[in-house]
């Protein structure tokens, strides 16, 4: 089998960021799938399932109901090696595109209180496994780290 592209990746070389991981044709319109890079893989502990879990119902509750881009998102969710996110948004964009975007889910994360959305046996099926301040400090770092004031680098992947 051949590798998939996002295993192509040189991730020893990859930092916190956001990058296009690739661009597919679906039904006459182009999905954007963009890796949000929120820790350095191999090189930082990954984050762990419970802020994780809780980035990811706060994320995809507010993407979902974004004025601009709620109609867009396809799907926001977390990476198997726990290192970030991949969203999913119909349209053709790059990185830089969405940068305002992400700096107010961030903003919206970080500065979250109160119950998470879809945080109960009804409506998760593993609600327990929440960690709401590590998600609120995970959002903080990734604002200082990333989206604030990316490099290049950090919108680009290695080559």
């Amino acid at each position: 089998m051949e590798k998939i592209t996002s295993f192509t990746v040189n991730h020893l070389d990859l930092e916190p960021g956001v990058y296009v991981s690739r661009k597919d044709a679906v039904g006459g319109e182009t999905v954007t799938t963009f890796d949000l890079r929120l820790t350095a893989p191999n090189k930082e502990p990954v984050m762990n399932t419970a802020e994780i879990h809780t980035l990811e119902h706060l994320g995809a509750t507010f993407l979902r109901n974004h004025g601009e881009f709620g109609d867009k998102v396809l799907y926001f969710g977390p990476m198997g090696c726990r290192t970030g996110f991949y969203l999913l948004l119909r349209g053709d964009y790059e990185s830089a595109d969405i940068l305002p975007l992400l700096r107010e889910l961030f903003l919206f994360t970080r500065d979250f209180r109160g119950e998470v959305p879809g945080a109960a046996a009804r409506d998760c099926g593993n609600y327990l496994d929440m960690n709401l301040p590590m998600a609120n400090w995970e959002s903080a770092r990734y604002l200082e780290r990333a989206l604030n004031a990316p490099k290049a680098s950090q919108l680009r992947y290695p080559e």
